[in-house]
């Protein structure tokens, strides 16, 4: 059952000992008391102000997995503090496997790369976090109940919308080719094996890419991007790998001799303004 006492008191004490350059936001001036607000937390977890307020009160609903998850990774939990999270909460803590916890301290270090577009996500490529300008450029957070974006790439063709059509041939191959590397690694895991058999009976172009057999991690790539407000943007893709190999984290650097940096900026001030408009 769920531990409404414990679970604010726990909340309100994680969320005191963080200062907001620990999550990548602003000191200010205007800070009574020591920590992070209520509503900074909310907005790193993506939720609305008064859930969170309400959890703190030891009222309101009872949260569920992904809010939970949510939560732990916005007050920088390590997997200790993650599982005794879940058990105040109720549920029961998520296994300790590959890609589904990132640790604090690599939030903290993609926090701090606000210039350019950022996401960090599993050796499937389900993506677990992104910042506000990968929002903009690789769009937003509607992840289809969280599916991979390899299985989005094949399935469903409007995720191919802002690629330019002559790059997507050679993006197919790169993705089957790292899946493949992945496949090897995690022979017989139930994610890997249920997402290639459910790739290889629904896309005929993913059928005869694995058939190839070719086997290529992407540690590098140059992209590009179409989007609606600056056109056609050239990115440098930089993969980093944990020692586990079971998290990325891909930053989309300006790709040199172009306008890219100009654009990223541009879109950095217009993503700024949408939200101070909506908000």
């Amino acid at each position: 059952m769920i531990d409404r006492a414990g679970l604010a008191d726990f909340l309100r004490r994680r969320r005191e000992l963080l200062r907001p350059s620990d999550v990548g936001l602003p000191d200010g001036v205007r800070r009574r008391t020591p920590g992070l607000r209520r509503d900074e937390v909310a907005h790193l977890a993506g939720m609305s102000s008064d859930y969170y307020a309400r959890l703190e009160q030891c009222r309101g609903p009872h949260p569920s997995e992904p809010i939970v998850t949510a939560l732990a990774r916005a007050l920088r939990c390590d997997l200790d503090a993650r599982d005794h999270l879940f058990h105040l909460a109720g549920l029961a803590p998520p296994a300790r496997r590959a890609g589904r916890h990132i640790r604090p301290g690599l939030i903290s270090l993609a926090d701090r790369l606000t210039d350019v577009p950022v996401c960090i996500c599993t050796d499937l490529h389900e993506v677990l976090w992104q910042n506000a300008l990968a929002d903009i450029v690789l769009g937003g957070r509607d992840r289809q109940a969280g599916r991979p974006l390899t299985w989005r790439w094949f399935t469903d063709p409007a995720s191919r919308a802002r690629v330019p059509e002559e790059d997507r041939p050679r993006l197919s191959a790169a993705a089957v080719s790292d899946l493949r590397a992945t496949y090897a690694r995690r022979a017989g895991e139930d994610d890997v094996v249920e997402l290639v058999h459910e790739l290889l009976r629904r896309s005929a172009e993913f059928r005869d890419l694995w058939e190839r057999h070719e086997v290529a991690i992407r540690r590098f790539d140059h992209k590009r991007f179409v989007h609606p407000e600056v056109g056609l943007l050239h990115l440098t893709c930089e993969v980093l790998l944990t020692p586990e190999e079971d998290l990325k984290v891909l930053a989309f650097f300006p790709t040199e001799g172009t306008d890219a940096r100009e654009k990223l900026d541009l879109l950095r001030v217009i993503g700024t303004q949408d939200f101070q408009t909506t908000v």
